[in-house]
C-alpha cells in the first residue's frame, strides 16, 4: 500500500520569527537571527554566538500550571509551532477527539531540565522536592509526550533521537506511517532548546564560530573563510496526511512528500562523509522516482563547519553539479538549529515554494574550492519551485534526505 502523503499544516517558532508570516519575510530579505548571549560567556563558553529565540510566557495559552511545568524549553517551542500547524491545517480539538492522529518528533536532549533537577538534589538533598515537572521535562521524549497530552492525540507517539538529523528523520518516519496506511494524520517536527546549558560540550569541541565581533556574519556555509557553526534552536511542525483523507475534509495542501532517503557513514562519530551524503540523496531520488534534474532547489545541510560543508559540497557536485541546481543553506541566517533543523528547513523551503523565491545563502563571499561548481544562491532569487530536496546530517554519521514536490491532483 503506497498512498500519497501530503502536507496540510505547517508551523514555526525560530530566530527568524514567531510565526509563518514573520519567518517568510526574514527568509526573503536574508535577515539573520544570530546574536550574542552574554550568559554563555559568564558560564565559560568560548563563543557566545547563538540564534536569538524568544521564549514566550504561556500562562494565557496554557492555564493549567501542571501542564506548563511539564514542558521543557524546547517543548514550549514545539507546542507553539504545533499549535500553528493545527491552525493552518484546520484541525481543532473537537476534530482531534473524533479522529486518530499521531505524533513523531525529533529531539535528542533536554539538558536544562536535567541540570535543574541535579541542582535541586544537590542543594536540598531531597528527591521529593524535584516534582513531577522536573522528571517529565528531563526525558528525551519530553516533546512528543507533552504534545500528545496537550493536543489529546491518540495515534503513534514516539520521539526520534538522531542528532542533527532528528527532525528530518521524524518527517521521514511520519511519511512512512501514512504511506503504508498505518496512520491518516501525523504531527511531525523537531525542537531544540537554546539555553546556555545545552551546548557547552560542543563549544568545548571548538565547533562554534569565533567571529564574535560580527555575529550576523558568523554563519558562512560553503564560504572559504568559515570557522565553525553557530548553535540555534526553536520548534517546527508539519502535519502529514493521506491525500484522500485531506481532500475529503477540504484541507489546504502545502506540498507532497515525494521521497525519503537515509544512510549511515559507519566512520568516526563526528566525521562527515561524501559517500554517506550522496547515498542518502540517491535513495531519496529513487524513492521519489526522480532524477537529479527534476529538483528545482536544494536546502543544504551545510552548517558552516570546514569538514561538513566540504563533504556535502562534493556529494552535491557529484549528483547535481551538471544540472546547475540552485543551492542555499538557510543556516546562514538561522545558525544550526540542531535537532529541529531537519523539520524547520522543510518549513522554510515550503514557504519559498509558496511565495516563489529562493532564500539566500548569506555571507557567501569566497567559495570554498569544493563548492566552486555548485550554483549557490547568495542573494534572494525570484523563482518557482516545484520540487525541493532538504538534507540533514548528524553526529554518529546519520543522514536523512527529504524530497517535497508541489501538489498536483
Amino acid at each position: 500500500m503506497n498512498r500519497r502523503v501530503v502536507i496540510t499544516g505547517i508551523g514555526i517558532h525560530s530566530c527568524l520569527g514567531e510565526n509563518l508570516d514573520g519567518v517568510a519575510l526574514s527568509l526573503y530579505h536574508g535577515k539573520s537571527g544570530i546574536g550574542i548571549d552574554p550568559a554563555r560567556l559568564e558560564y565559560g563558553y568560548r563563543s557566545p554566538l547563538t540564534g536569538i529565540v524568544t521564549v514566550p510566557d504561556l500562562k494565557e495559552r496554557l492555564t493549567d500550571r501542571r501542564m506548563r511545568q511539564s514542558l521543557p524549553e524546547e517543548g514550549v517551542y514545539a507546542f507553539l509551532s504545533a499549535a500553528e500547524s493545527m491552525d493552518t491545517a484546520g484541525i481543532d480539538g473537537d476534530y482531534r477527539m473524533k479522529n486518530e492522529m499521531g505524533v513523531i518528533f525529533g529531539n535528542d536532549t533536554s539538558a536544562q531540565a536535567v541540570i535543574e533537577v541535579h541542582e535541586v538534589m544537590r542543594e536540598k538533598k531531597d528527591s521529593m522536592l524535584v516534582g513531577s515537572g522536573g522528571a517529565f521535562r528531563s526525558m528525551t521524549s519530553a516533546v512528543s509526550m507533552n504534545l500528545s497530552t496537550l493536543f489529546k492525540l491518540r495515534g503513534i507517539n514516539i520521539s526520534v533521537a538522531a542528532a542533527c538529523a532528528s527532525g528530518s528523520h521524524a518527517v521521514g518516519m511520519g511519511y512512512l506511517f501514512v504511506r503504508h496506511g498505518m496512520q491518516e494524520l501525523v504531527l511531525c517536527g523537531g525542537a531544540q532548546e537554546t539555553n546556555f546549558y545545552s551546548m557547552a560540550g560542543f563549544d568545548g569541541l571548538s565547533s562554534f564560530s569565533m567571529r564574535i565581533d560580527e555575529p550576523q556574519k558568523a554563519s558562512r556555509p560553503f564560504d572559504a573563510n568559515r570557522d565553525g557553526l553557530v548553535p540555534s534552536g526553536g520548534g517546527a511542525s508539519l502535519i502529514l496526511e493521506e491525500e484522500e483523507h485531506a481532500l475529503k475534509r477540504g484541507a489546504t495542501i502545502y506540498g507532497e512528500v515525494a521521497g525519503y532517503g537515509f544512510s549511515s557513514n559507519g566512520g568516526q562519530i563526528s566525521q562527515a562523509s561524501e559517500d554517506g551524503s550522496a547515498l542518502s540523496m540517491e535513495r531519496a531520488l529513487t524513492d521519489a522516482g526522480m532524477r537529479a534534474g527534476d529538483i528545482d532547489y536544494i536546502n543544504a545541510h551545510a552548517t558552516s563547519t570546514p569538514q561538513g560543508d566540504r563533504c556535502e559540497a562534493l556529494a552535491l557536485d557529484r549528483l547535481f553539479g551538471s544540472s546547475g541546481t540552485p543551492v542555499s543553506s538557510t543556516k546562514s541566517m538561522t545558525g544550526h538549529e540542531c535537532w529541529m533543523a531537519g523539520a524547520s528547513e522543510i518549513v522554510y523551503s515550503l514557504l519559498m515554494m509558496k511565495h516563489n523565491f529562493i532564500a539566500p545563502n548569506i555571507n557567501f563571499e569566497t567559495p570554498d574550492r569544493a563548492a566552486e561548481n555548485l550554483n549557490i544562491i547568495s542573494g534572494t532569487k525570484e523563482q518557482n519551485i516545484n520540487t525541493f530536496l532538504s538534507n540533514s546530517f548528524g553526529f554518529g554519521g546519520t543522514n536523512s534526505t527529504i524530497i517535497i514536490k508541489r501538489y498536483k491532483k
